[in-house]
């Protein structure tokens, strides 16, 4: 798969008449060459294909990363570029922009002579736009994982229990059946706390009449899930009923809407429009959705201030959610692969209203 990846950099650094990259973002190394080790960097002209690594990584490196000459960086892992650079006659490096830290930039540019370096977007985060077959598949047993931790958790919902645990229990039963981590900081949210957009898992007790706000995610395979529904312990109100009812139908109307060539903020007006019939949309304070691959967020931006057209092959999330200040409030968040003429559901987890610990 990566050579595949790697033809196209090459296509688009030569579009862009770039003539050496560095890669210091471990997520597109892992991306472009394969190695998942956490020190490291990729050089990668219109021919050549170098990863440095220090001694740890060495036999990992050349395991993982077949089509790139695996360089032990000794004491100076800019220096060994430098030395690289020097040697392929290459006068310009591009850089990670939105990775490589100030500090780092001026390490680098001070261990070369008569290179000039130049920080810009990552080539490798344009291409992870699109998600290859391969990739969705890896998303969608991602999904399906987390589909199944899902209907796990269920029964240990009740009132009594605290979020914490309710996250821990999740966070085990996830990594027992296979995932390497998981991919953000569990959201268990419940009563006023349910209104707080990211209600990180707490101390508080689940009670009667709580909603229940999970938000969850696991990485497996390189790549992440992303997950969330909003149940009720013991029962729910008129109120409840309604805002959730309002909630999955903005939900179903993007869903159904959703399509390639739309843009980011028209397939972000779809769920807002809907809410907007309910008067809710006032208390939909973040976007639509994001893009998921092999971080749990990436490009695109699904925000009702998003250009960016949407193309055949990204995966997204849709999660519209209504929060009421001190009350109580209600998400509802599944992955998609954007198609030409639709969507593909990656989430396969029920989005009936749903009463817990009755």
């Amino acid at each position: 798969m990566t050579i595949g990846r790697l033809a196209v950099l090459r296509s688009l650094m030569s579009i862009k008449k770039l003539e050496a990259t560095l890669f210091s973002n471990p997520v597109n190394i892992a991306y472009l060459s394969g190695f998942t080790g956490t020190a490291g960097c990729l050089l990668i002209t219109a021919e050549k294909s170098y990863l440095f690594t220090d001694f740890r990584y060495l036999l990992q490196a050349q395991n993982e990363a077949t089509e790139f000459t695996v360089v032990d960086v000794g004491q100076s892992a800019w220096h060994k570029v430098a030395d690289s650079l020097a040697l392929l006659g290459i006068n310009l490096l591009s850089v990670e922009a939105d990775h490589l830290t100030v500090d780092s930039y001026h390490r680098l540019a001070a261990a070369l002579s008569g290179v000039t370096v130049n920080a810009v977007p990552s080539l490798a985060t344009e291409l992870r736009r699109i998600k290859s077959f391969e990739e969705q598949a890896a998303l969608e047993a991602a999904a399906l994982l987390t589909d199944r931790a899902f209907v796990h958790i269920l029964p240990y919902l009740r009132a009594g229990v605290r979020e914490k645990d309710v996250a821990l229990e999740l966070e085990f039963f996830l990594r027992r059946h296979g995932a390497a981590a998981v991919s953000f900081q569990f959201i268990i949210a419940s009563g006023h706390r349910s209104a707080l957009p990211h209600g990180v898992a707490g101390d508080k007790l689940l009670s009667h009449g709580d909603a229940v706000v999970l938000d969850f995610g696991c990485i497996l395979n390189g790549y992440c899930s992303d997950m969330t529904r909003t149940v009720f312990v013991g029962s729910f109100s008129k109120r409840q009923q309604q805002v959730y009812h309002a909630v999955l139908a903005a939900q179903e109307r993007a869903l159904a809407q959703i399509r390639a060539g739309i843009t980011c903020g028209e397939a972000d007006a779809l769920a807002r429009d809907a809410l907007a019939e309910h008067s809710l949309a006032a208390y939909f304070g973040h976007g639509l959705g994001h893009g998921l691959g092999r971080e749990v967020h990436e490009a695109p931006k699904v925000s009702a201030a998003g250009n960016e057209l949407l193309t055949a092959g990204m995966v997204i999330t849709v999660e519209p959610g209504v929060y009421l200040d001190g009350e109580f409030g209600v998400r509802l968040e599944d992955v998609v692969v954007v198609e030409e003429k639709g969507t593909r559901n990656l989430t396969q987890s029920a989005k009936d209203l749903q009463v817990v610990g009755a």
